[in-house]
């Protein structure tokens, strides 16, 4: 039997990723730090985690620590995952600031689904492994954003040079 897909909101979501963030780092969760951590009252965290609970994500009990159930902890990673694949994505590749790139980041991880994730991250390995690309690829990506101009010919001496220099047998600059 195919078992159904758990429907989470973005506030769930960050609330089991912050919840996998501090199971990380102090081995389980408390009311106060999940709500510290997220800027809320304690209230609403203790509203989200008897959702999380009712989901089957979470073992909660008033006044307990806070921990992931397995289900819990697979669709945190994922999560997680998301986020780091567009953070990196977002300030390495686009070179947006990095308080930026988090932002965008934590909003973008909850609209793209998992297939759009994975052809972003293979597009980020082919640019870290194709010789065609690399760091001067991505320097000139950040000189043609950073000119009003969208001149073909630079374009094309651009490639000129490329091919030059991987003829000459140093096709990563």
């Amino acid at each position: 039997m195919k078992s159904r897909k758990i429907q989470l909101s973005e506030s769930l979501e960050d609330y089991l990723e912050t919840i996998f963030d501090l199971e990380k780092t102090h081995k389980v969760a408390r009311v106060k730090d999940i709500a510290e951590r997220m800027g809320v009252h304690s209230a609403a965290v203790t509203g989200a985690l008897k959702n999380l609970v009712e989901k089957g994500l979470v073992h909660y009990a008033p006044y307990r620590f806070i921990t992931l159930t397995e289900k819990g902890i697979r669709i945190a990673r994922e999560i997680t995952r998301r986020h780091d694949i567009l953070k990196d994505f977002l300030f390495r590749v686009l070179q947006v600031d990095a308080e930026t790139a988090e932002t965008a980041a934590c909003r973008m991880e909850h609209a793209m689904d998992a297939k759009t994730i994975d052809k972003l991250l293979k597009f980020i390995e082919f640019i870290d492994n194709c010789p065609r690309t690399g760091n001067d690829w991505i320097q000139a990506f950040l000189n043609y954003c950073a000119t009003d101009t969208n001149d073909r010919n630079d374009c094309l001496s651009c490639l000129d040079a490329c091919r030059h220099q991987y003829e000459a047998g140093n096709p990563s600059g």
